[in-house]
């Protein structure tokens, strides 16, 4: 070998890699990226004070660099490495190996600009409105299920940890800036079970035919799932009778109250309880509401995989929003490949 390169042998290196795995130059086919520009342009709205020095990076360039960090798990300093080191991801931007790529505090600023104007439920809701354009309208029943996004445990004192509990910051903590800036006041602890878990929680809205996130609330681990069920449930049913599925912890008579105002038929889990122990033909129906349940699981189980099991880089409540918010748009996306990889191999 005489250590040249070629348009060849890049194109020969990638086609390889994409034979292993081709989600990313699928997910480049599936997407038109440029619907979620104008919405992405509002970071840059704010005049720049001076037109001196490097131009900021495209906004779409540096969107499909947060996709990249959901999908793969990285931190910001691991996505510059890996966007310089890995030629799909370098494919996947449209970079050529000489061209220059944002530094991890560029990836970090762009991430809080778009956090600070709450841009991703924008984004999430706008290609929410692609899916629906593209004949993937939520059909089927409703499906609403919480589950635990965790982040690094705290080690306070008890009494620190009541502190936090009631909403104060205690002194040992805000007296040492470098102390308040890794310490994450909003996360909450829970308990399910046998397991413990510290952090947040993704409320997620389902539908039963395709699978698709349709909305989702962020709260703190603590909250109980049927707290935010009726907020991320549509105001009234797609048609009179639609099913509304969700495990026996949205068991209550408001809620089903509520959700027959909205027209929809509840189908949630019945429980048992001491003395009163479910009878054969409730087991029954729990079996079949469980079936259709089941596929929210189905979306968590994908998460996991997809996002690496990840535990949550960042601190604070705004902070884990926006992130959960992404991850939610990434399994949406993912689920996008998913479904119509069979057509693209014809």
């Amino acid at each position: 070998m005489n250590g040249q390169s070629s348009f060849f042998t890049v194109d020969h290196h990638l086609d390889k890699i994409y034979q292993i795995n081709g989600f990313l130059p699928n997910l480049n086919a599936l997407i038109d990226w440029e619907m979620f520009r104008n919405d992405l342009q509002k970071v840059r709205e704010k005049e720049r004070l001076s037109n001196a020095g490097a131009q900021p990076f495209d906004v779409v360039f540096m969107f499909k660099i947060l996709i990249l960090k959901k999908l793969y798990n990285l931190s910001d300093d691991q996505a510059e490495l890996q966007i310089r080191d890995r030629l799909s991801f370098q494919a996947f931007l449209g970079l050529d190996i000489f061209d220059r790529v944002p530094d991890a505090k560029t990836i970090w600023l762009f991430a809080e600009d778009l956090k600070n104007i709450g841009l991703e439920r924008v984004l999430f809701d706008r290609f929410n409105a692609y899916l629906t354009s593209q004949g993937f309208q939520a059909k089927g029943g409703t499906i609403v299920d919480g589950t635990f996004i965790e982040v690094p445990k705290q080690r306070n004192t008890q009494e620190e940890n009541e502190q936090i509990k009631n909403g104060e910051i205690p002194e040992s903590i805000s007296s040492n800036p470098h102390v308040l800036a890794q310490k994450d006041t909003d996360a909450e602890w829970a308990k399910k079970g046998n397991e413990t878990h510290f952090g947040y929680k993704n409320h997620v809205l389902a539908d039963e035919e395709h699978k698709f996130i349709r909305d989702y609330a962020v709260t703190g681990a603590s909250v109980h799932d049927s707290v935010p069920y009726l907020s991320v449930l549509p105001e009234e049913a797609a048609y009179e009778g639609q099913a509304a599925y969700a495990d026996s912890a949205y068991v209550g008579e408001e809620i089903e109250k509520k959700l027959k105002e909205r027209k929809y038929d509840p189908q949630i889990c019945e429980k048992g309880y001491r003395n009163k122990p479910l009878t054969e033909e409730q087991k029954e129906s729990n079996r079949k509401k469980s079936k259709v349940r089941c596929r929210v699981e189905h979306i968590f189980g994908a998460m996991k995989v997809r996002c690496r099991d990840e535990v949550l880089r960042s601190i604070g409540l705004e902070r884990a929003a926006f992130w959960i918010g992404m991850r939610n748009l990434v399994y949406n996306l993912g689920r996008l490949v998913s479904l119509q990889r069979p057509k693209m191999a014809k």
